[in-house]
């Protein structure tokens, strides 16, 4: 009876361990650590993956963001866009800033970046495009004076969506987390779920959410009018890094990819996730 007893119990262990290791989130890490490979560089007034004063660079392991060689930033907005177009998923980076701003950034763009989803792709952006058409989680960092000041906020080049209830036209709306100061690691991820809820987190803390981003708007200039097709809504799309003038590196960039996990019936957010053994799903 005590032999039974110890191989059921075995069985259950082994039972549980396996369904454990099942829902095991399967993170992708997009960046390897060694070079940029898989990114596309895209800068203002210069053509695709003209990489201009080494802007982007590989240093210590780390996705760094670099002025070194800029006498004046002339508001040459860069982007490092991840190649794909995602849909369902999570992505999340480990950013810190760093350093003083590029001569002549503006002062908004101080200790600015930010992770653009449901982007266009990197080679439809025009010539002098200053952003992509996409939906931005502002990164932030601290104000020297301790100036309370947000971070993880929402802004929209090119697009609107759902918020508190109604279509929200401001270009940015404020989260409830608070940013880090120089040189402090934060962790920023983003749960997407198509065209329907979109969420930020800092540090494991909630900061925002709001929901059905559609083409609209407008603070983005340069652009096809083709590819703003205002009033529809917005599934999917690239996702890319943003050099807006201040050093910034990025340790991580990672994304569980939910595309297969997510119930299209479900009638709550809530509900969404399916965690089974289906081969499409990584979570």
């Amino acid at each position: 009876m005590r032999k039974l007893i110890t191989i059921i119990f075995c069985l259950s262990l082994s039972s549980c361990f396996a369904q454990s290791e099942s829902q095991k989130e399967d993170w992708q890490q997009l960046f390897n650590g060694k070079d940029l490979s898989n990114w596309d560089i895209k800068i203002r007034n210069h053509p695709l993956n003209d990489n201009y004063n080494e802007t982007f660079q590989v240093k210590n392991r780390n996705i760094v963001v670099n002025y070194d060689a800029y006498d004046d930033f002339k508001k040459q907005y860069g982007h490092l866009f991840y190649k794909g177009d995602f849909s369902y998923y999570k992505i999340a980076t480990e950013y810190r800033f760093i350093g003083e701003q590029a001569p002549k950034g503006e002062g908004w763009a101080f200790r600015n970046s930010g992770i653009m989803i449901h982007g266009q792709p990197a080679e439809t952006m025009g010539l002098n495009q200053d952003f992509p058409i996409s939906i931005e989680v502002q990164l932030l960092g601290g104000y020297d004076d301790a100036k309370p000041r947000t971070n993880c906020n929402l802004c929209t080049p090119g697009t609107t969506v759902w918020y508190e209830g109604k279509f929200d036209e401001r270009h940015c709306i404020s989260s409830n987390i608070q940013a880090a100061p120089l040189n402090q690691w934060v962790r920023a991820e983003v749960e997407v779920f198509g065209d329907s809820l979109i969420r930020h987190w800092v540090d494991g803390e909630i900061a925002m959410e709001y929901a059905k981003p559609a083409y609209g708007g407008g603070v983005v200039s340069g652009f096809n009018p083709e590819d703003k097709p205002d009033g529809n809504s917005l599934s999917h799309g690239s996702i890319s890094l943003q050099s807006e003038s201040h050093p910034i590196e990025f340790r991580k960039v990672e994304l569980l990819n939910l595309k297969g996990c997510m119930n299209p019936k479900a009638k709550n957010y809530k509900d969404y996730y399916i965690k089974n053994d289906e081969a499409s799903c990584t979570f």
